[in-house]
């Protein structure tokens, strides 16, 4: 069976999400195929947008048309002016997240996008006639033609998930990397590298002292990645925002415009530093396992 479209775009990640909905408004016949239905919009490691330099792009995108502002600023628990003491050059929004309303809202966002259809189905080939591309293949042998294929496939092309001495394949925690992708993009003469990241391991918050961190409130004055609110005391506020937040959390700080949910800072200690130096001869950054510069920030001591 074969399918016709204007434009397929494979991946329904940030860029999948915006190459999609860019593609759709322009009134092109858009296809998005995702591996599943369910994490596209799904954050991966920290549920946060912006900070330095990163929020600044997220600002250009939505001075194109892009959708990412408007997500956040709908789905955020607490959002900061980061370097507000420098000059105007550096100030960067950051906004944490709530990961799931997040992906939540990407997936309605989608879903009422007009000339955008959203399938579920994992690609293995592209279909190449002579020099041009024609469309993609599925892992079921489904046929989905396009005269523009965009690949949006983040860490899932060929991913490898390193934690200390244990290797698996995987695009993300507990989900399959693309592995046929790779190898059909390698038999088409396309040379591919390869991008690391590192996350930090996850705190069970019933385990945390809270009363031995220093705490982060958001912003008193409303504050929004999206142009289109800049003179706005609230957007489009959801019923969830007052909702308690889970009782293992302290604090829910009602600023004047908004509920916000505070950060926790914590800092190591010798005994931390201890146990890092004891364990380096086991490190993947150590031992080979992972090429690279160390990152400078999380999760770097």
């Amino acid at each position: 069976m074969e399918f016709i479209y204007d434009v397929i775009v494979v991946g329904g990640g940030h860029s999948g999400v915006e190459a999609a909905l860019a593609s759709a408004k322009m009134g092109a016949r858009t296809l998005l195929l995702s591996m599943s239905l369910d994490t596209i919009g799904w954050m991966s490691c920290n549920p946060s947008i912006g900070g330095s330099a990163k929020g600044h792009l997220v600002r250009e995108i939505d001075a194109l048309g892009g959708a990412m502002g408007q997500l956040i600023d709908q789905t955020f628990i607490q959002i900061r002016l980061l370097n507000d003491s420098k000059g105007p050059a550096v100030h960067a929004l950051r906004a944490q997240a709530d990961k799931k309303r997040y992906a939540w809202t990407v997936q309605r966002t989608l879903e009422n996008t007009p000339n955008l259809s959203v399938k579920q189905a994992t690609v293995e080939g592209l279909l190449i006639q002579g020099d041009r591309i024609e469309g993609v293949q599925t892992q079921l042998g489904t046929k989905y033609r396009a005269k523009a294929v965009v690949l949006t496939t983040g860490t899932f092309l060929g991913g490898r998930l390193i934690t200390g001495e244990s290797i698996t394949e995987g695009g993300r925690a507990g989900e399959k990397a693309a592995l046929r992708l790779s190898t059909s993009l390698i038999e088409l003469g396309f040379r591919l590298g390869r991008l690391k990241t590192g996350t930090p391991p996850r705190l069970d918050a019933r385990t945390i002292d809270f009363s031995q961190t220093s705490i982060q409130y958001g912003s008193d004055k409303p504050l929004y990645f999206s142009f289109e609110n800049q003179n706005t005391t609230e957007v489009d506020r959801p019923f969830w925002l007052d909702q308690p937040p889970h009782p293992v959390y302290p604090i829910e700080r009602q600023t004047p415009w908004r509920p916000q949910m505070p950060c926790y800072l914590v800092h190591t200690t010798p005994e931390t530093h201890d146990i890092i130096r004891a364990n380096l001869d086991r490190a993947p950054m150590f031992t080979g396992v992972i090429e690279g510069v160390g990152p400078r920030y999380c999760p770097s001591i």
